[in-house]
């Protein structure tokens, strides 16, 4: 078992000072605000009984409401030292922005564009106890609608040897479409859920694990807003489709390891969610 990542000195993102400081700017400002804002049911929370860090969270990506509901939704045990990957080129290029991410959501620089120059950071971090959010889809929709699943965060799991905690947000992208900075009026309804850890089989490699998280992913966003049946064939043969393409690329596990591809984000002015 990993040691707590607070009783490391030295970086924000171990640091007892620092998680402090962010427990009370999550708790007292981010989560009242964003919960004021929008109807907030959390679903699964059993599921988190008897999980430690590290582990990485992984789910669907659709508002920039994302980040703030995990983090809320979380028990302070969970999130208190959560780091999200967040664009480097965006929420890194001046000292403001930096300051903003880092203080309401741990955030460590990912790489949008395949540039592996920051790519150890999540290795690095999990190696020290950090637990870790990422959105495989490696960016947000447009409608709503998950996009296939990048293996790069799969991979990154099964390098680090860290259990990938999977979960689904409904109702963000109505409740924040994209394109906008606020929550729509009227406190409209959003779903986090979470489901129970998932851990590789043997022998399994990054494609086929991360498209068994994406299926559980698609099931625990079902569970709350189930699609008409001809729609639910459709995704489930487009990931079906996905599946085969990645797996004749012959993909194993010590490739792709780093989610500099997984959680690129595009550049969008800072809102209420911020971005991760």
């Amino acid at each position: 078992m990993h040691e707590s990542p607070g009783a490391r000195p030295g970086s924000r993102y171990t640091s007892i000072r620092h998680a402090a400081a962010r427990h009370v700017a999550q708790r007292g400002l981010l989560k009242p605000l964003v919960w004021s804002l929008v109807d907030v049911t959390v679903r699964g929370t059993e599921n988190l009984e008897g999980l430690r860090a590290p582990f990485v969270v992984v789910g669907n990506h659709s508002s920039h409401l994302d980040a703030p509901l995990v983090l809320g939704s979380l028990p302070p045990r969970l999130s208190r030292y959560l780091a999200a990957g967040a664009a480097a080129d965006y929420f890194f290029d001046v000292w403001w922005r930096k300051g903003l991410t880092a203080l309401f959501f741990n955030a460590f620089p990912v790489e949008r564009y395949g540039l592996r120059k920051r790519s150890k950071v999540a290795t690095t971090l999990l190696a020290e106890g950090v637990p870790l959010l990422l959105f495989p889809e490696g960016t947000r929709s447009h409608d709503g609608s998950m996009a296939p699943f990048k293996r790069g965060t799969a991979a990154l799991c099964l390098t680090a040897g860290v259990p990938c905690l999977p979960m689904a947000i409904v109702g963000a992208s109505k409740a924040m479409p994209r394109g906008t900075s606020w929550p729509v009026r009227g406190r409209p309804r959003v779903t986090v859920v979470f489901g129970a850890p998932m851990t590789p089989h043997e022998g399994e490699h990054s494609s086929a694990f991360s498209a068994r998280i994406e299926e559980r992913v698609r099931e625990l966003h079902l569970s709350v807003a189930p699609l008409p049946p001809s729609t639910r064939r459709r995704h489930t043969d487009e990931a079906s489709d996905n599946h085969r393409v990645e797996s004749s690329r012959g993909l194993g596990p010590a490739e792709g390891t780093e989610p500099h591809e997984d959680s690129t984000q595009e550049s969008q002015r800072p809102s209420a969610g911020g971005e991760s």
